[in-house]
């Protein structure tokens, strides 16, 4: 199975609808974590030279080899001209070395870390990239996005509720300049920038171009086009002692492994908005006196339950968030139990604090994060911009800043 990102790219002032493709895992690979400094991310960015760590279960009982391989990407996500020896020092196409098993869980599994850059592998250039990773028959499982940076100029960015008074209440503007100590040469034709809301990959704004230049800065001070619907804040459980019901679960059920029933949510389309502190969608493995909750969390059932959300046609609602890299598949389809009156539906997940909210699914696919829980400029939602430099005749897009800024001090 693949998964497709949908990107826009702008190239001033026209747009255009470009895909990242995007391999999915087989059901018994989970709880996949991908963590730059500041932890797990859907988009881990990191300076040149620093580290990411990739771990994942392998809940099928065998210890078996995996191999990573990578790839170097344009500003646009598709893949560059670089040969691999241009972009990576050593090699890749390595097994990854480092498991551990379960330790006292009733559901075994093992857990495989890989970390980058290691003593085999390092980058050479920054850019976008896709880290893959193969089993020993060479058949592609995953794949998950990353990105390398070099701060060569300083990024600016601001948060500003929507201007147009059909949307004031709903989007958010992120606008930003860019200092170059240096100055600039050719911004026009060497220079462009992409705009991630939570690092999600889903809404980002790819290949925006400047509007102005103010001596060695770069300013965007678009409206409409660098604007994102606010979306509001995700529902949130945590399960980290299993065995009692806390913090939304509530009741435990143990059969042949945990069962976790959440309380019953309710769309918030149509209610004020309410802070609700989240982590935007990611979600984080933790364990009661654990020595390490990557080998002694365990797994549940976890059952998910919405009521009053009966209007929606031949479109599907589905739960969304981190846990599975924002996917939408029939694991995550709830369906309508009669005797609750209740969209219902159960994830196998491991133990920890998770966010997520309900997304609906239309007919043609476009999934719509905003029809069950609503749209507020208050909302708090980080943003993140990324600087993309391509020399006049070059073969790639280096990226030369990153600045990234909450919402919180939204303003008019």
């Amino acid at each position: 199975m693949t998964r497709h990102y949908l990107l826009f790219l702008m190239l001033f002032p026209f747009f255009s609808l470009g895909q990242l493709e995007i391999t999915t895992p087989p059901r018994y690979i989970r709880t996949i974590v991908f963590s730059d400094s500041n932890g797990p991310q859907s988009l881990p960015i990191i300076r040149l030279g620093d580290q990411i760590q990739l771990s994942f279960d392998v809940l099928n009982n065998e210890e078996s080899d995996y191999f990573y391989r990578i790839t170097h990407h344009n500003a646009d996500w598709s893949k560059s001209n670089l040969s691999i020896n241009e972009y990576l020092n050593g090699f890749d196409d390595i097994r990854i070395s480092t498991y551990q098993n379960s330790l006292s869980t009733l559901q075994l599994y093992s857990h495989y870390t890989l970390t980058l850059p290691n003593n085999r592998t390092s980058f050479t250039k920054s850019g976008n990239y896709i880290l893959s990773i193969y089993n020993d028959d060479n058949q592609l499982l995953f794949s998950r996005p990353f990105v390398i940076f070099q701060a060569e100029v300083k990024v600016s960015i601001a948060v500003k509720r929507s201007r147009e008074l059909e949307n004031i209440n709903e989007k958010q503007i992120v606008q930003y300049s860019i200092v170059n100590p240096k100055g600039w040469q050719n911004p026009d034709q060497t220079i462009s920038t992409s705009i991630f809301q939570n690092r999600n990959l889903d809404n980002a704004i790819l290949g925006v171009k400047h509007q102005y230049v103010l001596g060695n800065e770069l300013q965007y001070r678009y409206n409409d086009a660098t604007s994102f619907w606010g979306g509001n804040e995700y529902f949130y459980f945590e399960n980290k002692d299993i065995r009692v019901a806390n913090n939304a679960v509530e009741f435990i059920d143990l059969q042949e492994v945990y069962h976790s029933y959440l309380y019953t949510d309710f769309p918030r389309y149509n209610q004020t908005y309410t802070y609700n502190p989240d982590i935007n969608g990611q979600f984080l493995t933790t364990i009661f006196n654990a020595r390490n909750p990557n080998i002694e969390a365990d797994y549940s059932w976890v059952h998910f339950s919405l009521l009053g959300a009966n209007n929606i046609g031949d479109s599907t609602i589905h739960i969304y968030g981190g846990f599975n890299d924002f996917l939408v598949n029939d694991e995550t389809q709830m369906t309508y139990n009669a005797s609750r009156g209740v969209f219902d539906c159960a994830i196998y997940l491991k133990q920890g604090f998770y966010n997520y909210k309900y997304v609906v699914q239309n007919p043609d696919g476009y999934i719509d994060t905003s029809a069950i829980s609503g749209d507020f400029y208050q909302t708090e939602n980080n943003y993140t911009v990324l600087v993309y430099y391509r020399k006049l005749g070059g073969r790639y897009d280096a990226i030369i800043g990153f600045g990234e800024v909450s919402s919180e001090g939204i303003s008019n």
